[in-house]
């Protein structure tokens, strides 16, 4: 019965009072307080609430107040019960489609009957605990389903836009576009594209007075104008007729086909959870992305998730709302905002109930065509070219495209099968695809394996190694995760006669020098180059003497009596040992080059001491490639007050004068710690080394503080928080700071110098580049172009 449950004491918006050793506990009931960021939060969140909560119930074909139900329960219930305290749940623009449908088929009291017996199924998953299951789902084929179906709601509500009513489906409603194109409605076209303006235009708003007016949500100012605009101009057009809530209709018994009805369910169902789940998923990285947050918000429970949503449907059925998922617009607005606990989307729900009674009268005057304007754009947004570029980049186009056009032409659930069918012959076909080749090269014979080797490749492995003479060395190169028994015992048979003949034969993996041995008998660590020490998941080593069988000298499989924190010399020696074993073949030519031909970098490199930051890697370079001056919060001391420690400037002066660099590069990052403790420093106090330090960073604070320039935009975004702007400032700042040395500044008279501002994403892993504009500085994503300071 406790795995079905929710239990209060996983609820970060609970705190408990403790009390100091020997003193007794205060009397008198506890007092409930919602924090102050939570009010805010709750009152963004219901501005945006409100129209889209309509616009879809007008999308459905539902009873307008049906959305409102949706809403409020969602922020109730769901944001009570659920698993994830800052997603923010109610109508869902990727339920449209499987709702008009739905009320199509069965009418209004069996959709709502269906929205019942879905939140029992989801209760029923979540009581199973299969939640994480849900997100075996390829993220290829949740992307195309809300393709497919923001492409459905923009079609159906273009015909609103024009003024005229949407068919059945997609394919009905593009045959009828001609038609009503020609008969289109003057003012119906007019709302309808001042609602879109404003939606476009709103979070564009420049300067001060732009930030400001931006807080108020784009959705509410996009409706509410085209409202005001649409009374003044005296314009006759359908509006928002919310009907008495006495005549407000509730769920009733589901009547319709046995068959009928379980397959909505279960596309109700599945629809809803999988939305629900991705949501709370994404939630954790918001919320990850926020310092300071992660510690007061817990991470998203999704078998908890699964029954608060369940429990919100059951209830929002029942009153007569619309199916209920977790929403990414109003969720990470909500996050955004500032919420701290569920007290926000609870709140919010408090907020579209005094709504849904008290301004009745004011959402009367919303033209549907404003509504429909609104909805149509949040359809277009569902197909999100980020989301292509990232399939495309993953080998899964077709995937995505099957299933979008399955949603399109034929409904979700069977889009959604046909995605899942297409996904597994993707797999399979990946499985089948084996390159194996063979060549010679000074004598010795190697056979190169691509892709996974099963039994399917076995004769073509065959054919390859015959092809190697008796007696031959051989090297045997596996590329690829995976290899069966049955390629495993060919292999193995063929070594055993080829050595019996005289012949040498070397199996490595996809490193040089990765022994490759049959799985059933393999117990080391499957540590591979770039696995972080921290969280991996091989046994911790128990250092031994060296043996025959453990070259490295370290017991591979014997517990770390320290535990997780105390290896910290066993990971630096195993690190070393991996690297003499697996890298060291690899650079040992080109670091022999180098050493005697001497270092000859063409950039200096200087970026923070942070462990995240790892040069090499995000600039793609190698050994000799940068020279690299790392210290906390990236910073270079201006000329004359380095006081004492010039080991910036003189590493600068090197690298000019001596190396010769052709470019100097500045790089900072997200979640700069010299940076947060440079914005809470407070004047006095001792002067530690590293305040002593940090001075230096005094200039971009007082940068970030002038309003008379413009701030620093992130790939055409304003900055998240107050430490990601003097992230980016204090990048301005610091190459300022390098044209004031003497060398640079001959360097760059010369013009044999240039100077570059760089900063990194390290939730996102992101590199955005510098670009000097007459509106400011602007980084941008990393493009061929060169883009220099």
């Amino acid at each position: 019965m406790s795995a079905c449950v929710p239990t209060r004491a996983d609820d970060p918006s609970r705190t408990e009072r403790t009390h100091p050793p020997h003193s007794p506990p205060s009397q008198g009931p506890r007092r409930f307080r919602i924090a102050g960021a939570d009010v805010s939060a709750s009152i963004a969140v219901f501005l945006i609430a409100l129209p889209l909560s309509l616009g879809i119930a007008l999308a459905t074909g539902a009873p307008l107040q049906a959305g409102l139900v949706a809403a409020a329960v969602g922020g109730l219930v769901a944001g009570r019960l659920g698993g994830s305290p800052l997603q923010v749940s109610g109508p869902a623009a990727g339920l449209t489609v499987v709702t008009a449908d739905l009320i199509q088929r069965y009418g209004w009291r069996t959709t709502c009957a269906i929205t019942v017996l879905a939140g029992l199924a989801q209760l029923g998953l979540g009581c199973l605990r299969v939640a994480r299951g849900a997100l075996a789902v390829s993220p290829a084929i949740v992307h195309g389903m809300l393709a497919g179906i923001g492409v459905t709601i923009a079609v159906a509500q273009l015909h609103i836009v024009l003024g005229g009513t949407p068919q059945s489906s997609v394919p009905d409603n593009l045959r009828a576009l001609p038609a009503q194109l020609a008969d289109m409605r003057l003012a119906s076209v007019s709302v309808s594209a001042l609602t879109l303006a404003l939606l476009m235009l709103w979070p564009r708003l420049p300067g001060r007075a732009g930030r400001l007016l931006r807080k108020v949500p784009a959705a509410l100012v996009a409706v509410a104008g085209a409202s005001v605009a649409a009374a003044l101009a005296g314009l006759r057009l359908p509006k928002v007729d919310l009907p008495s809530w006495s005549n407000h209709a509730l769920a009733g018994l589901p009547e319709g086909p046995v068959l009928g009805i379980v397959a909505a369910v279960l596309t109700t169902t599945l629809v809803c959870s999988v939305q629900s789940l991705l949501g709370a998923v994404a939630v954790d990285k918001l919320v990850a992305a926020r310092p300071g947050l992660s510690a007061r918000v817990r991470r998203s429970d999704l078998d908890r998730e699964l029954l608060g949503q369940g429990a919100a449907n059951i209830v929002s059925g029942s009153l007569g709302g619309l199916p209920i998922a977790g929403v990414a617009v109003r969720t990470s607005a909500n996050v955004h905002a500032g919420a701290v606990s569920r007290n926000s989307t609870m709140l919010h729900g408090v907020l579209v109930v005094i709504a849904a009674l008290l301004m009745v009268p004011i959402l009367e005057l919303i033209p549907l065509a404003s509504l429909a304007a609104l909805v149509m754009a949040v359809g277009i947004q569902m197909v999100s070219l980020h989301h292509i570029r990232t399939v495309t980049r993953h080998r899964e186009v077709w995937v995505y495209a099957v299933t979008t056009l399955g949603v399109v032409s034929l409904g979700v659930l069977e889009g959604v099968a046909l995605g899942i069918a297409m996904a597994v012959g993707v797999a399979l076909h990946r499985l089948t695809r084996t390159r194996i080749t063979h060549e010679e090269t000074e004598g010795v014979h190697h056979v190169h394996v691509r892709g996974q080797l099963t039994f399917l490749a076995v004769p073509r492995l065959s054919r390859a190694l015959h092809l190697v003479p008796h007696g031959a060395d051989t090297v045997v190169e596996l590329d690829g995760s995976f290899m069966d028994h049955a390629a495993y015992e060919t292999l193995q048979d063929w070594q055993k006669t080829h050595t019996a003949q005289g012949g040498t034969v070397e199996i490595t993996g996809r490193h040089p020098g990765t022994r490759i041995s049959e799985p059933q008998a393999f117990t080391g660590c499957r540590c591979r180059p770039w696995t972080p020490w921290r969280n991996h998941q091989c046994d911790r080593p128990h250092y031994a003497p060296s043996s025959r069988n453990d070259p490295g000298g370290m017991d591979r499989t014997a517990p770390d009596p320290k535990g997780a924190g105390g290896a910290s010399g066993h990971e630096l020696a195993r690190g070393i040992s991996a690297f003499q074993r697996n890298t060291a073949p690899l650079v040992r030519s080109e670091l022999a080059r180098l050493a005697r031909e001497g270092q000859r970098p063409s950039q200096l490199f200087l970026t923070c001491a942070d462990s995240r930051l790892v040069t090499s890697m995000i600039t793609s370079s190698g050994p000799g490639d940068l020279f690299v001056v790392r210290n906390v919060g990236n910073l270079v001391p201006r000329p004359g007050e380095e006081s004492g420690d010039d080991s910036v400037a003189a590493a600068i002066e090197y690298a000019v004068d001596v190396l010769q660099v052709r470019s100097i590069t500045v790089c900072g990052h997200s979640g700069c710690g010299a940076m947060q403790a440079l914005l809470n420093s407070e004047p006095g106090g001792a002067r530690t080394p590293l305040k002593r330090w940090l001075r230096h960073g005094l200039p971009s604070l007082e940068r970030m503080a002038d309003d008379s320039g413009p701030w620093g935009r992130l790939a055409g975004r304003a900055p998240e928080d107050a430490v990601e702007q003097l992230c980016l400032t204090n990048v301005v700042q610091q190459l300022e700071h390098l044209r004031a040395h003497d060398s640079v500044a001959r360097a760059l008279a010369k013009g044999s110098l240039e100077l570059h501002g760089m900063y990194f994403h390290v939730g996102e892993a992101e590199a955005y580049l510098l670009t000097e504009t007459d509106g400011g500085s602007v980084f941008d994503r990393v493009r061929e172009a060169d883009l220099t300071a």
